[in-house]
C-alpha cells in the first residue's frame, strides 16, 4: 500500500523558541506519520510573502509577517494516509482557544498571534508549500520498519 499524500507542518518561532519541537514532532510520530523532510531555516520576506499570498490583503499580515520573520522556522513535510487532514486535527483549532486539549494548540497555546504552528489545509496548499519550502532532494523516500504495524 503507498501513502503518498504529504503535508507540510512549520514550527513557528514561538514554537521554536520555546523548546517545543521534540513534543510536536512526536505528536506525528507517534500517530505513525512518516517524516520525510526536515530543516531549521530563518525564513526571508519574499519567501513568507509567496507562503502567506492568499493573506497579504488582511489587516493582521504585517504582524503576522513581523512575527514569522523574528526566528527561526522548522520546517516538515510528513507523510501517510490522510495526512493533511490529519495532521490539522493533531494541531487544533486556528484559534488555540477554541482548541481542544490534546491538540498542539489546545496544549501549548493561548493567543492565536502565538499559536505555535502551522499546517496545510489541503492537499493542494500542501503541495505548493512544500514546494516553496523544499527542494525535490531534500525530501527522502523510504519505508519504515514499523509501516506493516500502522497500516493494514
Amino acid at each position: 500500500m503507498s501513502n503518498n499524500e504529504r503535508t507540510f507542518i512549520a514550527i513557528k518561532p514561538d514554537g521554536v523558541q520555546r523548546g517545543l519541537i521534540s513534543s510536536i514532532i512526536g505528536r506525528f510520530e507517534n500517530r505513525g506519520f512518516k517524516l520525510v523532510g526536515i530543516k531549521l531555516v530563518q525564513p526571508t520576506e519574499s519567501l513568507l510573502r509567496e507562503h502567506y499570498d492568499d493573506l497579504q490583503s488582511k489587516p493582521f499580515f504585517p504582524s503576522l509577517l513581523s512575527y514569522m520573520l523574528s526566528g527561526p522556522v522548522l520546517a516538515t513535510v510528513w507523510e501517510g494516509k490522510d495526512v493533511v487532514k490529519q495532521g490539522r486535527a493533531i494541531l487544533g483549532a486556528t484559534n488555540p482557544l477554541q482548541s481542544a486539549p490534546g491538540t498542539i494548540r489546545g496544549d501549548f497555546a493561548i493567543d492565536m498571534g502565538r499559536n505555535v504552528c502551522h499546517g496545510s489545509d489541503s492537499v493542494e496548499s500542501a503541495n505548493k508549500e512544500i514546494g516553496l519550502w523544499f527542494k525535490k532532494e531534500e525530501l527522502v523516500e523510504y519505508k519504515p520498519a514499523l509501516f506493516s504495524w500502522i497500516y493494514e
